[in-house]
């Protein structure tokens, strides 16, 4: 009786085994990732102790192009570097704008000071982002002065970009700003087909899926529920109902704990019509915006991997895209 049963078991672990694994399949030849490219092209920073209340400005390295994030310029530098959607952050102004900004506060970027989402938008256009820039403790601050008038409102960069794919991070928890933007994208369907997704804000992010079935996002109790759904049942193959439809972020040290990682997990998520996207790290000190930021962190992401890679460094993806083997980008 327990030579049968560990024969079952054997037997079993090997199906299970030949279901999940990529051993004998592979990315078609020739596919590539799509790449996010965050906040645009923009000034990196040393991410090192990062918390949500780290002021970024003040810790960048010596800057190597003229991009500030969240800008126009800033979105058609990644756009013309590669990038397949530019993520951005918007927070809902009392003069009824979105302002697209990434910071709740004013103080760390530019000359203004207060909450950023409790601030006119009338005066947030009118501000320097560039001025609290610093790569020298304070020493010198390279972008003073030339930010003055760059924050843009997120109907002028649907205007601006208007064949071009946004991910729109809610940096709130309040539902109107859901509800207002779902509105705005119900009466302009030229502007909704630009918003490749949202996610962010749990609140605000649930409403505007709710309110356009058809758009996709995610949020971090979202990403968790399908995650852990996914490690229960997936080795079945079984896709559970919150992980469909969706978009879903996977940092990269966890993919391969993930059920038919690679090529069968992403096969299965695009049956259910989710888009897997492959962040940097988790759990190296940064708060969650870690990318796929080197030519070594391009060497973790699977040869022809077809699904979306989340980079804070679209300037180089391309070169390291093909020095790492993984294939051109789309």
């Amino acid at each position: 009786m327990i030579r049968r049963i560990l024969v079952a078991l054997v037997a079993f672990a090997g199906i299970v085994w030949l279901m999940n694994t990529s051993l004998f399949s592979r990315f078609p030849e020739g596919s590539g990732p799509r790449v996010i490219a965050h906040r645009g092209q923009h000034q990196v920073y040393d991410r090192a102790g990062l918390d949500n209340e780290t002021c970024t400005a003040t810790r960048i390295g010596p800057p190597s192009h003229p991009y500030l994030e969240n800008t126009l310029a800033s979105m058609q530098a990644a756009f013309s570097a590669g990038a397949a959607v530019v993520e951005l952050d918007v927070h809902l102004t009392p003069d009824g704008k979105f302002a697209v900004f990434h910071d709740w506060t004013l103080d760390c970027r530019t000359d203004l000071a207060g909450v950023t989402e409790n601030t006119p938008f009338a005066d947030l256009a009118k501000a320097d982002i560039g001025y609290g820039y610093t790569a020298d403790g304070g020493q010198t601050f390279p972008f003073r002065g030339q930010g003055i008038g760059l924050m843009p409102e997120l109907d002028q960069v649907f205007e601006a970009f208007p064949d071009k794919r946004f991910l729109v991070n809610f940096k709130s928890e309040r539902a109107e700003e859901g509800t207002e933007l779902a509105a705005r994208l119900s009466r302009d369907p030229k502007a909704l087909a630009t918003v490749f997704g949202v996610y962010g804000g749990g609140r605000p992010t649930e409403e505007t899926l709710a309110a356009l079935p058809a758009l996709r996002g995610y949020t971090r109790t979202s990403a968790k529920e399908c995650l852990l759904s996914y490690l229960a049942t997936g080795w079945s193959g079984h896709v559970p109902a919150s992980c469909r439809n969706r978009l879903l972020p996977v940092p990269v040290n966890y993919a391969p704990l993930l059920w038919g990682w690679p090529v069968r997990f992403v096969e299965r998520m695009q049956a259910a019509g989710t888009d897997v996207i492959l962040l940097g790290p988790y759990g190296m000190g940064d708060p969650g915006s870690a990318g796929i930021d080197s030519l070594e962190a391009w060497k973790d992401v699977p040869k022809h991997f077809p699904g979306l890679v989340w980079t804070n460094r679209i300037e180089n993806a391309r070169e390291w895209a093909d020095a790492s083997g993984v294939g051109p980008i789309r």
